[in-house]
């Protein structure tokens, strides 16, 4: 793919209130009208450019919301208090009860217990597929399905969805795709190769600093007007605002996707080939081992690479948390969920991001306890980092003396 979103991204220019390179951040809940009839056609979303009350819009979180419609090459965006808040908005703007949704059966654990058993309240019901089966996917449509879910590299196997394939079910079908990038911001562009509406958790790579929640759903003007409807928009009801001061700093961090990105993606890359080579069982999409590692390659942007997420497989839980441990010991990262930081984070998704999935569906997909899910950092030195994780698995008996000095 030759779509350079950064390159749209980076002829963005705005001019604070003062002239400052930075937009001024609005700090108010409020906005003043010169008239009523003003204050009314906001209300009834009539009047671009004015603000009334900042759970409906702000200029600071316009601003980033233009930001991610151009890093996604949508018509624009909306932002979220968090992203499940984005998630949960977007389902329940196109569902109603009775309805019927195709997702992905390896999602975030948020994602999942949302879809499972939340929805239940309202009698949508849920299929879950293994997206990389077009043949099921296909297969599970019927006249309720409303959409069809999934996560442009799944959490935590690490899954690589066929967006352009999924896209064609869905325009045969009349349903939109929705497809959550949080894994691949850059690398993947979702909205290019067929996503109808993009979603992100911002919290992650698209933040980097791990000091803010918020969301974000990229798509159509008319969808995403949908969804701040003051009658019947989800996102407006639900009250999952993004505040002015985070959805401000996030923008100014977004500046450093691009290089952060291409960071995060050699260094897990250099992590994933070294471990596969001290016969380590390695997930990772840039391995030509990965069973999608060659449908990545026709989607993503190469410049960017296959991303910060890698996974290895040590066996059973007692033996990743003392890794784990022992890893944080050495500081070599933290023993944390979430994922995008500048120092690796490392955690075992069956009992953490992912334990609200059962343990025989944890199974079924292969979510082993052993697992341990790396959100690979910004190492200036990844071979010593290599090295220093390699003293780690030696000591603890998951690669043996014979192993190292092969």
């Amino acid at each position: 793919m030759d779509y350079k979103a950064s390159d749209q991204f980076q002829d963005l220019q705005y001019f604070g209130e003062f002239g400052g390179v930075n937009p001024s951040i609005s700090d108010s809940s409020t906005y003043t009208f010169l008239s009523a009839k003003t204050m009314f056609d906001t209300f009834e979303g009539n009047t671009e450019g004015c603000y009334l009350y900042s759970r409906h819009s702000s200029p600071s979180n316009l601003y980033l919301g233009e930001a991610l419609a151009a890093l996604e090459g949508t018509e624009t965006a909306n932002v979220f208090a968090s992203g499940m808040g984005a998630i949960s908005a977007v389902i329940l703007q196109l569902c109603s009860s009775g309805d019927h949704i195709i997702s992905s059966r390896t999602i975030y654990g948020g994602t999942y217990a949302f879809l499972k058993n939340f929805l239940k309240k309202f009698n949508i019901g849920i299929s879950f597929v293994d997206i990389t089966n077009l043949k099921a996917v296909r297969e599970a449509v019927c006249d309720e399905t409303r959409l069809i879910y999934c996560e442009s590299i799944s959490n935590p196997l690490l899954e690589v969805a066929d967006i352009p394939g999924l896209s064609r079910i869905a325009l045969e079908n009349k349903l939109p795709l929705v497809v959550d990038n949080t894994f691949s911001p850059l690398s993947i562009p979702a909205a290019k190769l067929g996503a109808d509406i993009v979603i992100h958790s911002l919290t992650k790579f698209i933040n980097g600093t791990s000091d803010a929640v918020a969301g974000a759903v990229c798509g159509s003007k008319d969808f995403c007007l949908s969804l701040k409807d003051v009658n019947t928009g989800a996102g407006m009801l639900l009250g999952s605002t993004l505040d002015s001061l985070k959805a401000a700093s996030i923008l100014k961090n977004m500046r450093t996707l691009h290089i952060r990105i291409k960071k995060h993606s050699h260094n897990a890359h250099y992590l994933a080939r070294r471990f596969e080579e001290d016969g380590l069982r390695v997930v990772y999409p840039g391995l030509r081992s990965h069973n999608g590692h060659s449908i990545m390659q026709k989607q993503m942007v190469s410049e960017y690479g296959f991303g910060g997420i890698l996974t290895l497989d040590v066996g059973n839980l007692s033996r990743a948390n003392a890794l784990m441990e022992l890893m944080q010991k050495r500081n070599l990262g933290y023993l944390a969920v979430s994922l995008g930081f500048y120092k690796t984070l490392f955690s075992a998704p069956g009992s953490s991001t992912s334990s609200e999935i059962p343990e025989e569906e944890q199974a079924a997909m292969g979510l082993t306890d052993g697992l341990i899910r790396f959100s690979v950092g910004l190492d200036n030195n990844i071979e010593r980092t290599y090295l220093n994780m390699k003293a780690c698995m030696l000591e603890l008996g998951v690669l043996s003396e014979k192993t190292a000095l092969v």
